[in-house]
């Protein structure tokens, strides 16, 4: 199934895709794509129904975060061996951990905003997987288990914030917007293999990022095992699994970085593509 959210900001609805990729509305069989939805249980009622029975959406809807806000957003930094290769720094022995800000939270064609002062705001696609059973120091190869689905992540982050401003790389991460989520929650069943995924992004049309999950330092099934013996993963939350190379940071001769006007655009094979405008804040 590919699940998703539709509506206004703050009041969206949920929804299922159809076959030709058209928008069904759930908003009569459940109230959110949420914690209560996300189960085993929950899921197994959604996919009792044909998505071609349920009432068709006509006209344009604002697409929001495929999944209600979660409790946790994980984030894994330098997670692609290619990746930490462009930025020059030694392969992690242990997965990096950072929290995105809830905040952040945005959705997949939603405009982001270049934080005020910013010189540096960057793209960075992502595979995240959404949490569909509690964990709590889970073995690796019980994780996949606790896996409701997979869905696009764009980690924006503004690289001077995380890299020359002290502290943790947290305040580079969590600014406002800086989480697209989305378009759509696609179930763990429809994935045969997270770590076989193609996945892109370009700047205003201009290819930036060309990878794959395989290049991954830490698959799926360790990052869920390892960050549940740290968080009490709760259903719905999100770890979002680390970027390719191919950033603005990692660009030669010089980097390269976000301008308010410019688009970016973000997809990961078979879970659909992102849109966004940058603005200043």
């Amino acid at each position: 199934m590919k699940l998703l959210r539709w509506g206004p900001a703050g009041a969206e609805k949920p929804g299922m895709l159809d076959s030709e990729g058209r928008i069904r509305d759930l908003s009569d069989i459940v109230a959110d794509i949420d914690a209560a939805v996300l189960t085993p249980a929950g899921l197994a009622k959604l996919a009792a129904f044909r998505p071609e029975s349920l009432p068709l959406l006509h006209g344009e809807h604002r697409i929001g975060p495929c999944v209600a806000r979660p409790t946790n957003f994980v984030c894994i930094g330098l997670n692609y061996a290619d990746h930490a290769a462009e930025t020059g720094l030694p392969l992690p022995k242990e997965p990096v951990v950072f929290l995105k800000a809830l905040s952040a939270f945005n959705g997949p064609y939603d405009p982001v905003k270049i934080p005020r002062g910013s010189e540096k705001t960057d793209w960075e696609v992502e595979l995240a997987v959404v949490i569909g059973t509690p964990a709590r120091y889970v073995a690796e190869e019980e994780a996949l288990a606790h896996v409701a689905g997979y869905c696009v992540v764009n980690d924006v982050s503004e690289r001077s914030y995380q890299m020359e401003r002290g502290g943790t790389w947290d305040k580079g991460k969590g600014c406002e917007t800086f989480a697209p989520t989305g378009p759509w929650l696609v179930t763990r069943d429809e994935i045969a293999d997270p770590q076989a995924l193609d996945l892109w992004s370009a700047v205003d049309g201009v290819r930036m990022q060309n990878g794959n999950t395989r290049t991954m330092i830490f698959g799926v099934e360790k990052l869920v095992s390892y960050v549940s013996q740290f968080f009490a993963l709760q259903v719905g939350d999100i770890i979002s699994t680390g970027t390719p190379p191919g950033v603005g940071q990692g660009h030669k001769p010089e980097p390269i970085y976000l301008r308010a006007g410019q688009t970016m655009k973000v997809g990961v094979a078979g879970l659909g593509e992102q849109c966004n405008r940058l603005v200043d804040a």
